[in-house]
């Protein structure tokens, strides 16, 4: 067996055995507040560092304010570009890429959604195999090939993904919610494009979206792991000279306001109708935050619970599942509540979402139902933590949206000093079931 094989098994049987120990580390240790460190390069990166001493494993996050609400004129150019990153770059093909991360026991991946897109690397902290996962990981990010026949390839899987989701019709509905809730709007369409914009988009588009917006300035590094604080300080330092200074791309626009009711309805041949219901919500860092994160639990977001479980289900046996949730983003987010049903009950159930939506924003929670929420969301809060990977999620998101660095270690203590009256009047200042948008696809609509 030749040198490089060796290296590869070695690697490969290395990197499991940490992962397993890391599971058992994470499940017999009392999750821990961490404690974040921030800074600047000198060419604008901000970065965010969370010292994990207990595996030499480190895991790292270039986040970009490069989602499908930069798209422009081209829906789904920024997933296109973000796809096409691990598809030759530096010196080397998609092959020689995957070769490179294969032989060091390294994983990289990337990600593209409305807000950000987003290239991240797990890699063991051994000096050599280190080196080789960050040469690698900057190469994607920083210097994509973008070559003919790999965006070709890419544009193929693009097309058959939007097939997909035409014939699926969960995604039509999610589809027809988000044209209709941000008509005119960066979040209108999405991510994945339309067809007439996939078959256009050219190479140069793609370099010239990369070159506008993955860029230091409009960019963050998360960093969670086995890094000494000078180790810390050397990546991100290696990390951000790659990368262009660039400019940060400018704030989104507010989402429209709706000022009446609106129904769609979609014919589709499936037996069930699916339904989707809501309003634009809240940003992330929101005033209201806490209060409409606590008060949706109750409302449709705790299970078997919630209010809309009891109404729908429950009592009335039009579901098999209901649901409500914010998605708080950039701009104003949706609040969302669906359901799938038979498509005789569809009126029924919506009728039943709408008037528990009505009766909850009308009379709200009382303390011991706010009670019973609180203690679920902060017995299950120390979860979200007990991993790297959960860490790196919620320091993203700190930096991504710019939340406060001790936005984890005060959550639960926000969350357990609200009260009912806090809640009540947050969901009716923000919410009006009078002037939702309803989609219904399928069902013999």
């Amino acid at each position: 067996m030749g040198g490089l094989q060796r290296w590869m098994r070695g690697a490969g049987r290395a990197l499991l055995c940490l992962i397993l120990l890391a599971a058992a580390a994470q499940a017999a240790a009392d999750p821990a507040h961490p404690d974040i460190r921030h800074w600047r390069t000198e060419n604008g990166l901000r970065v965010y560092y969370v010292h994990v001493p207990d595996l030499p494993m480190v895991d790292l996050r270039l986040v970009f304010d490069a989602g499908a609400a930069r798209d422009g004129d081209r829906p789904g150019l920024a997933r296109l570009t973000n796809r096409m990153l691990t598809e030759g770059a530096g010196g080397w093909d998609a092959d020689a890429v995957a070769r490179r991360l294969d032989a060091v026991g390294a994983r990289l991946g990337t990600d593209s959604r409305r807000d950000m897109a987003v290239v991240s690397l797990r890699s063991l902290t051994r000096s050599e195999w280190l080196d080789q996962a960050l040469e690698t990981f900057i190469a994607v990010a920083a210097q994509p090939r973008f070559g003919e026949e790999a965006l070709e390839r890419a544009r193929r899987q693009s097309l058959v993904a939007l097939d997909h989701l035409e014939q699926d019709p969960g995604g039509v509905a999610q589809r027809a919610f988000y044209r209709a809730l941000y008509e005119g709007h960066p979040y209108g369409h999405m991510p994945v494009g339309t067809r007439e914009a996939l078959e256009s988009i050219t190479r140069a588009d793609l370099q010239a979206f990369h070159a506008r917006h993955y860029v230091a300035r409009n960019g963050i590094l998360v960093m969670v792991g086995d890094l000494s604080p000078q180790q810390a300080r050397s990546v991100a330092g290696r990390i951000a000279r790659a990368l262009p200074e660039g400019v940060a791309a400018p704030p989104l626009p507010p989402a429209p306001v709706i000022e009446e009711a609106r129904t769609v309805r979609i014919p589709f041949p499936s037996a069930q109708a699916h339904v989707l219901m809501g309003q634009p919500g809240m940003r992330r860092g929101d005033a209201d935050y806490f209060p409409l994160y606590v008060g949706n639990h109750h409302l449709g977001g705790g299970g078997f619970v919630s209010r809309l479980m009891q109404a729908v289900r429950s009592e009335r046996g039009l579901a098999y599942s209901v649901y409500s949730h914010f998605i708080p983003m950039a701009a104003e987010g949706p609040f969302l509540m669906g359901l799938q049903t038979r498509g005789d009950q569809a009126k029924e159930a919506v009728a039943v979402m709408r008037r528990t939506l009505e009766t909850f924003v009308e009379e709200g929670l009382d303390e011991a139902q706010l009670k019973a929420s609180q203690r679920n969301i902060v017995g299950g809060f120390p979860l979200r933590l007990d991993s790297n990977a959960g860490i790196l999620d919620h320091v993203a998101m700190i930096g991504f949206y710019g939340l406060p660095l001790d936005y984890l270690e005060t959550f639960t203590r926000k969350v357990e000093a609200l009260t009912p009256e806090q809640v009540n009047g947050a969901f009716a200042r923000r919410l009006h079931p009078e002037r939702m948008v309803t989609v219904i696809v399928g069902g013999g609509t």
